[in-house]
């Protein structure tokens, strides 16, 4: 089957150009445009109208957005689809809002999907063209207006017959709340993800449909903003299975005094995307589990040479073997660093906890990074705080991961000669951890990124680290129960705490802290 559909693709990779060829010629789209250049691009369509435009968002010369801004203004009524990658993924839903792009697809989309969207998007493209071209008639028949009235209602109908098409169509669940958060409608799709009959559904609400201790759905009700919601299962009736979603809700306000407003949700199932997501974690994980043994080996080889095992060494021979053998330990912490985020990531570390002194552990953490203090010449103060000399009852080997973390963070970035301080509070049955310096201090804006995997430094100044320091720092916390945050702004230094809270003390073991 032929479709009359006019296509343009742009992709900088030609692989995705040449695959979505085949694609699209084996689905009957004869007519398709394929660039691998945006600027080349937007030349063919000054003189050329397309009704879709698929473009890949992280091109060379302009991103996705750009391009399809650009489009926008020279072919108002295209549809545009955006390609983007899992980690594109905030900027793609952005773009729906601030440039109208029709629908984001992720990489590796499936076919079947794409081609859906695709006529979807043809199918939103004609509607558009028809409204346009259905007012401009308006105005020309207006002194006819018992009869265009006529001929209206059936073109409206005509159109809502269409979008009703494609709402029934569309691959994602969508469902229409009321105010007071029952079902008003659901499409087909939704009715497939929940496994049932859309008469039913309308007899539940939104509480039945996704309950959710992590989100309070009388704040969601009670917001206009339009809201993208994570981490949510729902449950299939037929398979009894959990599928995880994402929700996208907007706002939908009342027409006028007799009506009343609602909220549109669309459901989205994500569960391929966690499938890949864990294969590759998985796979993370075994390759580092595997570079261990060729690491350790290369260490102890190199030491062998340095303590005159294997002969005698002169000095520059010494100078080499020992940047070799600290090249390869730093090797391995970074091996070991992402085997300890994978196991927390995926529940596998098991937390050994034992009593022990807080003040003692800082004191040993302090006495670790001493050499690095006195080669910057930095001054670090203490200031325990601990009336009734309690133990905490956690796991020793893992809160020093963070404590030597969050000196060695102070230390790297305050200058020479500069002041630390390291303050540990017992007040009742909370503990408040702090390392404080006087360093250059990190815009407001970009604290909220320091506690992600691979986050490397802001965006005024790139670290060379790996960003898994304080990610990981923050997933050993939050296995304890408890919270770390930073307070800094630019000029004012930085200062990070955490915090292990009352929740989790444990009265029956001799008034120990338990976290």
């Amino acid at each position: 089957m032929q479709f009359l559909y006019k296509i343009l693709v742009v992709d900088d990779d030609s692989l995705v150009t040449s695959s979505l060829k085949t694609l699209f010629m084996l689905e009957g789209f004869s007519d398709v445009a394929y660039f691998n250049s945006p600027l080349l691009a937007l030349d063919y369509l000054k003189s050329h109208n397309c009704d879709v435009i698929i473009s890949d968002f992280m091109m060379p010369e302009m991103n996705g957005i750009q391009f399809l801004s650009n489009v926008k203004s020279i072919l108002p009524n295209s549809s545009l689809i955006l390609l983007t990658g899992y980690a594109d993924k905030e900027n793609a839903i952005k773009a729906i809002n601030d440039v109208g792009i029709y629908k984001y697809i992720e990489k590796p989309w499936d076919n079947d999907q794409l081609i859906i969207s695709i006529k979807n998007a043809y199918e939103r493209s004609v509607l558009i063209s028809n409204l346009e071209k259905k007012n401009k008639e308006l105005e020309i028949y207006s002194n006819h207006l018992e009869d265009l009235v006529k001929q209206k209602t059936a073109d409206i109908f005509e159109i809502n017959e269409k979008l009703s098409a494609v709402i029934n169509n569309c691959a994602d669940g969508i469902i229409i709340f009321s105010a007071d958060k029952s079902v008003i409608d659901v499409n087909p799709a939704l009715e497939s993800l929940f496994g049932i009959s859309a008469d039913i559904l309308k007899t539940k609400n939104i509480f039945d449909l996704f309950p959710s201790d992590n989100i309070d759905w009388n704040d969601i009700f009670n917001n206009e903003d339009v809201r993208i919601l994570r981490n949510i299962d729902i449950a299939n009736a037929v398979n009894g299975l959990k599928i995880p979603v994402e929700i996208s809700s907007a706002f939908i306000p009342p027409k006028n005094e007799s009506t009343l407003p609602y909220y549109v949700f669309v459901v989205r199932d994500i569960s391929t995307q966690k499938e890949m997501e864990q294969i590759r974690e998985d796979f993370i994980a075994t390759l580092t589990h595997d570079l261990r043994t060729p690491a350790l080996a290369a260490i102890q080889t190199l030491e062998y040479f340095l303590n005159g095992t294997l002969g005698p060494l002169n000095d520059k021979q010494t100078l080499l073997l020992s940047t070799m053998k600290k090249s390869n330990e730093d090797m391995l912490g970074l091996i070991n660093t992402l085997l300890e985020v994978y196991k927390y990531e995926s529940g596998r570390l098991n937390l050994v906890k034992t009593p022990f002194s807080i003040e003692d552990l800082i004191d040993e953490c302090i006495n670790q990074i001493n050499p690095l203090l006195l080669s910057k010449h930095q001054t670090l103060v203490k200031n325990y705080l601990n009336p009734d000399n309690k133990n905490i009852f956690a796991d020793r080997n893992e809160l020093r991961r963070v404590i030597i973390n969050l000196l060695g963070n102070a230390v790297k970035y305050t200058q020479d000669n500069g002041l630390i301080q390291v303050n540990a509070h017992v007040d009742g049955n909370d503990l408040r951890f702090s390392v404080r310096d006087n360093g250059e201090g990190i815009f407001k804006k970009d604290i909220p990124k320091l506690f992600k995997r691979f986050s490397q430094g802001t965006q005024e100044k790139r670290s060379i680290s790996t960003g898994l320091g304080l990610y990981l720092s923050k997933q050993i916390i939050d296995a304890h129960g408890g919270k770390i945050w930073l307070e800094s702004d630019k000029g004012k230094g930085s200062e990070f705490f955490f915090l292990l809270l009352d929740s989790a003390f444990d009265k029956e073991k001799d008034l120990l802290w338990k976290i």
